[in-house]
């Protein structure tokens, strides 16, 4: 595969999966500044804008429609919804030819509702509609071309881009709830830290999946544990890092270039990380570092990404 087409499809699967985790994050945000009490709505935003990563222009101006209509519809500013679809379409036309029909409609027909004149006006009033329909719009992307794409090597660097942003939004969201987590235990039965609880699951899709496993009771060290360690939830630490461990082996396995040691070596130890620690010994320890590293070794996985697969050298086209 040219590398400039895995490029383009690695950073289509990216900004799409950033795109649903804004609207996400930003849909659970509002909701939460419904209740009055425990934090109000800017400690709220600030909270929301270090989950994505602390992007600048998101500095809270003390008008709440005003700063969620910037995130989602400012096309010039790249931590918004709009410019992450418009990126991700880019990214499809430039490989058009790599994914399916299905595919490309769908990401059309998202486009263009990102820019509707109705999407922005009825923002104002139906703000929860226009995020669940960004969101659903996104999943029946991702499930079309589940159904319609052949699942061989340019598939697998979709699933990369995915999995990669998403084991990375989780470890900063998770660093940036830590220390309310761990640091409240005196509130811990008040309906506030419920509500934040709640939320913070909501922000990663896992409510209903963490009661299937714990039950309705929310404490800070099994929310902690459901989303580092477990092993079948999407949206889980580990699943991610197993999808991004799966990815990796089947794109060496389709290639003709010898395998990375580095890249398969960085890997490895992301997976070692959460498949042979339990969430005692995280806690007993540090968990903001242990965070912080997993964050460092997807940026690593990255970085040794392009090196191998789009930024190589000659040398190392040739190597077998």
């Amino acid at each position: 595969m040219l590398s400039r087409v895995a490029d383009s499809l690695y950073w289509m699967s990216r900004y799409l999966e950033r795109a649903e985790n804004t609207a996400r994050l930003l849909d659970v945000t509002m909701s939460l500044m419904l209740d009055a009490g425990g934090t109000n709505a800017e400690a709220r935003w600030q909270r929301m804008v270090a989950s994505l990563g602390r992007p600048a222009g998101m500095e809270w101006d003390g008008s709440l429609e005003s700063m969620a209509r910037k995130l989602v519809f400012d096309s010039l500013n790249p931590a918004s919804v709009t410019y992450c679809v418009n990126a991700a379409r880019e990214n499809a036309r430039q490989v058009r030819e790599e994914i399916s029909t299905e595919q490309w409609q769908r990401l059309n027909r998202l486009f263009h509702q990102m820019h509707s004149p109705h999407a922005q006006a009825q923002f104002s009033s139906s703000i929860g509609d226009v995020l669940a329909s960004v969101i659903d719009g996104i999943h029946l992307f991702q499930g079309v071309g589940a159904s319609t794409m052949i699942h061989g090597q340019g598939w697998q660097f979709i699933r990369l881009g995915r999995y990669l942003e998403r084991a990375y939004a989780t470890a900063t969201l998770l660093e940036v709830y830590q220390p309310e987590l761990l640091l409240t235990h005196e509130r811990e039965h008040t309906g506030y830290q419920y509500l934040e609880l709640v939320g913070l699951l909501r922000c990663c899709t896992a409510f209903e999946a963490y009661c299937q496993v714990y039950t309705a009771d929310l404490t800070p060290d099994r929310i902690l544990e459901f989303l580092l360690l477990n092993r079948d939830f999407p949206h889980a630490l580990r699943y991610c890092v197993d999808c991004i461990h799966i990815a990796i082996e089947s794109i060496h396995r389709s290639g003709r270039r010898r395998s990375p040691e580095e890249l398969t070596a960085g890997i490895g130890r992301l997976h070692a990380m959460l498949g042979y620690t339990t969430i005692g010994e995280i806690l007993s320890g540090a968990p903001a570092a242990f965070l912080h590293t997993i964050r460092e070794q997807c940026l690593r996985i990255h970085e040794l990404t392009y090196r191998y697969y789009v930024h190589y050298s000659i040398q190392s086209a040739l190597a077998v």
